[in-house]
């Protein structure tokens, strides 16, 4: 089983691509021959990580993948790590602005993601199922806000348990009409299948100097 979740819009925004986005993803997958189940998420910090946690304890997934809108990126970010810290930039859709608290009081300082980020950074630099090559690059910061907190919490529900790969995908900004939308659905259902099959990571660097 694989859980795909994209966010609703924030911000005063009409349109996530994320929830797009995830949503193409599954319907190629399931093309495939995969089960998949997708959920939107509310961009609200005290309903997320609940509504988070009863999707992970109904399905209990091999392969979680949540996505989020990074607006300030061109690229697909593979994001590496999740950080046990809220500072919220701007109020959640119900209004609340946390600042420097933590996701969990009595949580761990930071959680890795589980999927193969450099096997699948090497796989979407290639044409895959007649979707084309997209741009994207490992990131080290999934920002503080929403999409950090839920990415913190599917680590911390999955980060442990061997048979289950998770973690988060951040997306660009785009209009419900771009088509660039298939490319990204192409890209994050190939990271959902890499995952899946258990791929090894190569050894080669992926990293920044900043």
């Amino acid at each position: 089983m694989i859980l795909l979740t994209g966010f609703e819009p924030f911000g005063g925004a009409d349109f996530n691509p994320s929830q797009a986005i995830a949503e193409r993803a599954a319907d190629i997958l399931r093309r495939q021959g995969h089960q998949v189940i997708t959920a939107e998420l509310p961009c609200v910090f005290a309903t997320a990580p609940a509504t988070l946690a009863v999707l992970l304890e109904r399905w209990r997934p091999r392969v979680a993948i949540s996505l989020g809108l990074a607006g300030g990126r061109k690229d697909l970010a593979l994001e590496t790590v999740a950080i046990n810290h809220i500072d919220a930039r701007i109020a959640d859709n119900a209004g609340q602005q946390p600042i420097d608290v933590p996701v969990r009081e009595d949580g761990a300082n930071a959680y890795f993601s589980t999927l193969p980020l450099k096997a699948s950074l090497q796989a979407l630099g290639e044409p895959v199922d007649g979707s084309n090559p997209v741009d994207a690059a490992i990131s080290y910061t999934a920002g503080s806000f929403v999409c950090n907190q839920v990415f913190y919490e599917l680590m911390h529900h999955l980060g442990d348990v061997p048979e289950a790969r998770a973690g988060f995908i951040h997306v660009p900004s785009m209009e419900a009409t771009d088509p660039y939308m298939e490319d990204l659905a192409g890209a994050v259902a190939t990271v959902a299948r890499l995952a899946l099959d258990n791929v090894a990571e190569p050894l080669y660097s992926a990293g920044t100097e900043f």
